[in-house]
């Protein structure tokens, strides 16, 4: 009854707000302007668009605000071509051209987020980020192991968070931005606040957000399978099942978050520019709520608690930037960073007493050196170098939830696993004449992993591993620009993935009835990618952009079929388990299209469409066959049409879409996870396509305040994105209140 009497609240409001005319901000599908003087920080260094033979989305700080995004993951997803996949409401997995976790790389101010224990399951590290903190974002699709190492397969989505601002006169420059956001879907509590103040040489930010979320609540119109009918719940020590009055209320889900940075600026001459930042985020517990839904075959629920414990994130970051020409550069700069990551897991299957409890804990420390010389008009030389050390913590323990009594288990993990890696890249950009571009990349990266086993808990056949790998990556591209209103690309590129700790030292049960033991004899994976793209600008009011590609993925890291001191099942957490490891026994390949169109009816009046198709096929390790890949999405984009109106009035009335993956198209793995898919005619699993309207409106009160408002999801439209373990919102009324001063 609260929620609906929100829901009628926000819709009064809204009625009465949609009479206002709204502030007019960049388009939300404004995420590739190649024909405009567009600067991206692909490949490290500031460049032009129309020069760089990649394709890259960026998200700018206008098209965050109108789209009012909960966290980080839902910011990539408003580019509309990043699929985001979701196994509870506190996370959000990336997919990037078929690939995902720890094949795509995160970027947060230069410094790469992925540690030694990414996985190949789902990885929800990107919500660590605050949403209302980031400037902008990029994201470069294809492989940019040349200049990132290793993990950047897919792509590389880097991330520019707030930046002091220095004052141009003698007076201080002081700002401040205020935000408050709620939406219905799962009452969502959204409080933000920075605070910038700038002197000519020194200058100081501060940004703070807390959001806290209810339980989600889903569409009523779709599939019967996706509801929540019953759950579980403790009572006087005993688990017991409940029924969901409201059966499309997912319980539980809920959760909160708390994000903090504080950065300092100091640029005591033209030539040199210093910035220190520090960043910090905290979740409270998050169920993993596809966990929480799996039953057995009689109905029975198999998990009573399965969540994550609080998720930590802590980085120090210095950068050191020397603007002068020299005979080595013309710019050159530092970037230093340490960076703590806490996570844990803590289950406890239904009707048991004895609850696992596994805490990691990595520290990562990192040093990047780029330096950039043009030589004369036509040659320009990126260059650089890498090195960057993990150290991996792994604890566990069995607990008893009546009497509290401590046992011992095994880790996740060896416990002080280390990785690290040193790397030498270089970029070549020679401008043949006014139309032609040519760039090329070299990289030689060295990456060493070393976990001791403690053969104490787990009677492993070796006491250690070292893997020391070595990998040459390069690129080729180029541009050809025949006129100002057409670019056209072309390049090929290599990319690698090493093997981390997660890959060599993991025991943990897969899925139930299986247990991954560690494989000491793992190799890294390669990729190679070609991509054509063009865009056209037909007079002042079409646009369109496309890009084609093919990726194939060789010596790939899969689970397959193993043993354990000759055993092919064992003993796991009770329960008796087939023995699996990772192994470099597959391959897969992946090909797509990426396209956007854009075009302005009137001066007030703005279409745009973007459109994502890819298919590929992935060799099963244990029948040899092909079948498609676990992270190739279906077809996906969006279309809007956006009315502006004296840069005061803004509304975007738009859809989203996604194709249909069926039982014959789904991967192993997802079918596997049966119990997160509708069900087909036959009975079988599938993901069905599904479509939303929505709608943002925005309006400025002067300069200092605005107002933001929408309807997501207007049909309540029940639907769940492809391989993700919780529905998305229904119908979700948003309303929020920034403030600048």
């Amino acid at each position: 009854m609260k929620r609906n009497c929100f829901r009628k609240n926000v819709l009064a409001g809204m009625l009465a707000f949609a009479c206002f005319l709204v502030k007019a901000q960049e388009t939300p599908m404004d995420t590739t302007k190649v024909l405009e003087e567009v600067v991206v920080s692909v490949n490290r260094w500031e460049q032009n668009l129309n020069e760089v033979p990649d394709r890259v989305a960026k998200v700018s700080a206008d098209l965050i605000k109108f789209q009012n995004p909960q966290t980080a993951a839902d910011l990539l997803g408003i580019s509309n071509q990043v699929f985001i996949q979701k196994s509870q409401m506190g996370g959000g997995s990336p997919m990037i051209r078929g690939f995902s976790t720890n094949r795509v790389l995160l970027v947060v101010d230069g410094v790469r987020m992925n540690n030694a224990i990414f996985r190949s399951g789902n990885l929800q590290n990107v919500i660590l980020l605050d949403a209302n903190a980031i400037e902008n974002a990029e994201v470069v699709f294809g492989p940019g192991s040349v200049i990132y190492g290793s993990d950047a397969i897919g792509g590389v989505m880097d991330f520019h968070t707030l930046s002091p601002r220095l004052s141009i006169t003698e007076k201080p420059r002081v700002a401040a931005n205020a935000l408050f956001r709620t939406s219905s879907a799962n009452n969502e509590k959204t409080g933000h606040v920075d605070f910038n103040i700038g002197f000519k040489k020194l200058a100081f930010l501060t940004s703070v957000t807390y959001s806290d979320y209810d339980d989600l609540e889903m569409g009523f119109n779709g599939p019967e399978e996706y509801t929540r009918p019953d759950y579980v719940v403790r009572e006087n020590g005993v688990d017991i099942v409940k029924v969901n009055p409201h059966k499309n209320e997912q319980v539980p889900t809920a959760y909160n978050q708390l994000n903090l940075m504080q950065k300092i600026r100091f640029r005591p001459s033209a030539d040199w520019d210093i910035k220190y930042g520090f960043q910090y985020s905290e979740s409270s517990d998050v169920p993993r709520y596809d966990r929480l839904i799996l039953k057995n075959d009689d109905d029975s629920f198999v998990n009573a608690e399965w969540y994550y414990g609080p998720q930590k994130w802590m980085m120090h970051n210095l950068s050191v930037a020397f603007v002068k020409p020299t005979i080595f550069s013309d710019q050159a700069k530092l970037t230093l960073a340490y960076q703590e990551y806490e996570e844990s897991r803590h289950n406890r299957s239904f009707g048991s007493n004895r609850k696992t409890n596994r805490t990691e804990k990595v520290e990562a420390f990192s040093i990047n050196f780029d330096l950039d010389k043009a030589f004369n008009q036509k040659f320009t030389l990126f260059y650089g170098g890498e090195f960057v050390t993990n150290t991996v913590g792994s604890t566990a323990y069995h607990q008893n939830v009546n009497d509290g009594s401590i046992s011992a288990t095994t880790t996740r993990y060896p416990n002080n696993s280390k990785w690290r890696t040193g790397a030498l890249y270089g970029n070549v950009k020679y401008k043949l004449n006014s139309k032609w571009i040519l760039n090329g990349s070299a990289r030689f990266t060295n990456v060493y992993t070393y976990a001791e086993y403690d053969t104490d808990m787990f009677p492993f056949p070796f006491s250690e591993a070292k893997l020391n790998n070595n990998a040459v990556n390069g690129s080729l591209g180029a541009v050809f620009n025949p006129t100002s209103q057409i670019k056209t690309y072309a390049n090929v590129s290599t990319g690698f993935r090493a093997p981390n700790v997660d890959d060599i030292g993991k025991v943990f049960d897969s899925e139930p009835g299986n247990v991954v033991v560690p494989n000491p004899d793992l190799e890294p994976e390669y990729g190679y990618n070609a991509e054509l793209g063009a865009a056209f600008k037909f007079g002042s009011s079409i646009d369109f952009d496309f890009a084609v590609y093919y990726s194939y993925l060789d010596n790939a890291i899969a689970r397959g079929v193993s043993t354990f001191n000759g055993m092919d099942s064992i003993d796991y957490d009770g329960e008796l388990s087939r023995v699996l490891s990772l192994q470099n026994i597959s391959s897969m390949n992946v090909y797509g299209l990426q396209m956007q169109f854009k075009w302005k009816l009137t001066k007030d009046f703005l279409f745009t469409t973007a459109y994502n198709y890819q298919k590929g096929k992935e060799k099963d390790a244990e029948t040899g066959r092909d079948y498609s890949p676990t992270h190739v999405a279906p077809g996906f984009g969006s279309t809007h049409l956006i009315y502006s109106f004296m840069e005061k009035f803004k509304a975007d009335f738009y859809t989203n879409y996604n194709g249909e993956i069926s039982y014959e198209n789904l991967a192993l793995s997802e079918r596997d996870d049966a119990h997160l898919y509708a069900k087909d005619k036959n009975g079988n699993p599938y993901a069905p396509s599904w479509w939303t309207m929505n709608l943002k409106l925005s309006y400025s009160f002067k300069k200092y305040v605005v107002i933001d408002g929408g309807v997501e999801n207007i049909f309540d439209i029940r639907y769940r994105p492809y391989s993700s373990g919780i529905s998305a919102p229904g119908r979700n009324f948003i309303l929020s209140v920034r403030v600048s001063i």
